[in-house]
């Protein structure tokens, strides 16, 4: 276990500087200036200024200089210097990671209860009207652009029904549940699909059916065979959605006017304000990488006949 572990912390730090750099690469061939406009109007700007802001955040230098910079500060625990705001990244970031967490957290939760609680109900009455309406409004959902489903909620619950305001904020924790549901609908829509077919497949199994032939009572079966084996897909599709949530939610957080790190790195883009959008991009993919490694070992977990080695 600890060889294991020491290979994938290995691995992490190298898809880590990967994702990094080709970002830092990506951000340096973009046209336009990113400190450009603290120097004033174009008019106006003077080239000393300009110079003097392109030597304060290094930009000066050239990619591999700059990335080797961030590198070595990042493994200090500095992000850089915010060029609108000019404070540090993650003291800005902060907060705003806190406030896309609950929302993470809650969509997750709705992914795990409903889309999986759904997804089980419908293998078990397979070809019943229920199964028959689950596939259905599934198949629907999932079709669904996020911005769409966000936008009638929002237009419903907030604009006609008066029952949210229309700018979220995160310190209620009642308006935390219209944007998690939107986060999920489409997520949970795919755990019911996918429990639902790694469900029967393992109903299918040799294995159940003699169990079931032994006179195994049917709840042990589908408790201690079936649902135990059936959810590790789910984990796996579940710790990856997880991730991706963590790593900002631009569409949804933007819609309801949420202040968390997919908000803050969608106004980072229209500002070009490089530290913002790095500095997300690389929490981003920490959070996934690590994520990735938690869901492994629940595969160890779930499966004894999984070894990690």
């Amino acid at each position: 276990m600890g060889r294991y572990l020491l290979r994938r912390i290995g691995q992490m730090v190298v898809v880590l500087l990967g994702a990094t750099l080709i970002l830092f690469a990506c951000l340096f061939v973009i046209p336009g200036d990113p400190v450009g406009s603290l120097a004033g109007s174009e008019r106006s700007r003077d080239p000393a200024v300009v110079e003097a802001l392109h030597k304060r955040y290094g930009l000066d230098k050239p990619l591999i200089v700059q990335y080797g910079t961030y590198v070595g500060k990042l493994v200090q625990g500095d992000m850089g210097e915010d060029y609108t705001q000019r404070r540090p990244v993650a003291e800005i970031l902060g907060p705003k990671l806190v406030n896309t967490s609950k929302l993470a957290v809650a969509a997750i939760v709705f992914d795990a209860v409903i889309g999986a609680g759904v997804g089980v109900l419908a293998a078990l009455k397979r070809y019943s009207i229920w199964d028959t309406v689950v596939t259905l409004i599934t198949t629907i959902l999932v079709g669904f652009p996020t911005f769409v489903i966000g936008m009638l909620m929002l237009n419903l619950f907030a604009v006609q029904l008066k029952w949210v305001p229309v700018i979220g904020d995160p310190s209620d924790p009642a308006q935390v549940v219209l944007p998690a549901i939107t986060l999920a609908v489409i997520d949970a829509a795919l755990v019911a699909r996918l429990m639902r077919g790694t469900m029967l497949e393992v109903l299918r199994a040799d294995y159940v059916k003699t169990a079931i032939a032994k006179g195994v009572p049917r709840r042990e079966v589908l408790l201690k065979h079936v649902l135990r084996n059936s959810v590790i897909p789910v984990v796996t599709y579940i710790g990856i959605s997880f991730g991706g949530l963590l790593g900002g939610a631009i569409i949804t957080e933007t819609i309801f006017n949420w202040d968390g790190i997919g908000m803050a790195m969608s106004t980072a883009i229209q500002q070009q304000n490089n530290p913002i959008v790095v500095g997300v991009a690389t929490w981003g993919v920490a959070i996934f990488v690590v994520l990735n490694l938690v869901v492994d070992l629940l595969y160890a977990m779930l499966d004894p006949r999984i070894r990690l080695s």
